[in-house]
């Protein structure tokens, strides 16, 4: 892998933005695309805001899918005569859709552009919800809270696979701490916002709000988001083709390397976001006031975490010596979590366990934006494949981990604490095992080719 310091800003596509006519390279070049300077580079600068206000919507709407339902669970399981395990089956279900949809719409993305995928899966979204507001039965919901997820996972992957379109090497890097920005503030504010349309109206209105976002959220895609892959830069073939392209991916060690290391990463996350209501609520006693201040504050600090990640350290310090650190800095801080909560330090309050929370979260922003940067700039003929196999990676290992939270009931937190350290343990053997950062490896992967083994 090039250092980062070498690569080279990667401009629009010749269709990005304004329209302007470009020469990208053909598909078999290594690292042609992102050559492909012109007047679309000027044109992407000047929309650069606008672009990112775009691509952070499109990633903040899973979070805010999940996250503003969360207050109303109580109230389904007795508006909708389930039991509370069925109601959950809700959040899998958007969850698995979120997961599985992107490895369709991935390879979609590639082979069609990413415009007409994205609207396709929008508007089906907006239908899903908009039926999950009305739905008469848990079953219902669960159905259509899975296809929900599923065309929600549009905005996940054509998200990545346009920034990809048109950044490289540290621009890119920096790009995915913007977008963490914007997109991790979802999780700060859906809750509270739940909270609030739960005073004024019942569950269905969650719905009914998100119907709307779905609404103008399209109406901003279809406005002002233009194609950014060129019809010249598009796989033809169908499941086939994309099936090849997705194991010529996966075929290359260090392409892999950095989805594993971001999905266990990401598994850590999973783990708190699953426990930390019954962590800080029923073992150590806060009100759900006090779990909603720590939540938003653990938020906060991943946020400027990243931010100090895209404005300090890209381009200063290699990517791969900044994962580094992340990686390090959580297991240290999932380490600390195990003592405190199996009692090697005696009994401890929230305050400790709070701090080990805080810098165990914040300590993401350091490695998710890099493992999605690093992993993206080893593919840039094959985007939307790469982007859908690190975020269908990423959810199917935290959909695993999440229920291993709570296997020892909800008055112990050591079960979280062990899920949080083996994760980042694994994160941090593929990292080294796989990536092999203090090597140099080939900075592309040619569609549907894997790598050399031995690079």
């Amino acid at each position: 892998m090039p250092e980062s310091g070498h690569t080279t800003t990667r401009g629009n596509t010749s269709e990005a933005v304004s329209g302007a006519t470009g020469t990208p390279s053909g598909p078999g070049t290594p690292g042609g695309p992102a050559e492909s300077v012109g007047p679309g580079v000027a044109a992407a600068r000047r929309t650069g805001l606008l672009v990112t206000l775009v691509l952070g919507g499109l990633t903040a709407l899973p979070p805010l899918s999940m996250d503003m339902y969360l207050p109303a669970l109580p109230e389904v399981t007795g508006a909708l005569h389930a039991p509370a395990a069925t109601v959950q089956l809700t959040l899998t279900a958007c969850l698995a859709g979120m997961a599985l949809g992107q490895l369709v719409v991935g390879p979609m993305s590639d082979r069609w552009g990413r415009r007409r995928p994205l609207l396709a899966g929008m508007v089906v979204y907006v239908l899903a919800t908009a039926v999950c507001a009305l739905a008469p039965t848990a079953g219902t919901l669960i159905g259509f809270r899975l296809l929900q997820g599923l065309a929600g996972a549009a905005g996940i992957v054509i998200a990545r696979a346009v920034v990809r379109d048109l950044y490289d090497g540290v621009e890119m890097a920096r790009f995915f701490s913007t977008l963490m920005l914007i997109s991790g503030v979802a999780p700060i504010v859906a809750p509270l916002i739940g909270g609030q349309i739960l005073r004024i109206t019942d569950w269905r209105g969650v719905f009914h709000v998100l119907t709307g976002v779905g609404v103008l959220l399209t109406l901003v895609v279809w406005r002002f988001l233009a194609e950014t892959l060129p019809p010249e830069r598009r796989h033809e073939g169908g499941v086939g083709q994309a099936l090849r392209t997705m194991r010529g991916l996966l075929a290359d060690r260090v392409f892999t390397g950095y989805t594993l290391t971001g999905g266990l990463a990401f598994a850590v996350l999973f783990a708190y976001i699953s426990a930390s209501p019954f962590v800080v609520q029923e073992i150590y006693g806060a009100s759900p006031q006090t779990f909603g201040l720590l939540f938003g504050l653990n938020s906060v600090g991943l946020v400027a975490v990243g931010q100090v990640n895209g404005k300090l350290l890209v381009g200063r310090v290699s990517l791969d010596k900044v994962l580094g650190w992340g990686l390090g800095v959580i297991l240290l801080a999932a380490s600390a979590l195990l003592l405190m909560t199996s009692g090697v330090f005696g009994e401890v309050g929230l305050a400790p366990v709070a701090a080990g929370l805080f810098v165990l979260m914040s300590a993401m922003g350091l490695a998710m934006p890099n493992t999605n940067a690093q992993a993206l700039m080893r593919t840039p003929h094959a985007a939307g494949s790469a982007s859908a196999l690190l975020g269908t990676t990423s959810f199917l290992v935290g959909a695993v981990a999440s229920p291993l939270v709570g296997v020892a009931g909800e008055h112990t937190a050591v079960p979280m604490a062990v899920v949080q350290l083996t994760c980042a343990v694994l994160a941090l053997a593929c990292f080294l095992g796989l990536c092999r950062p203090w090597r140099k490896a080939p900075g592309t992967v040619p569609t549907g080719k894997a790598q050399d083994p031995a690079a």
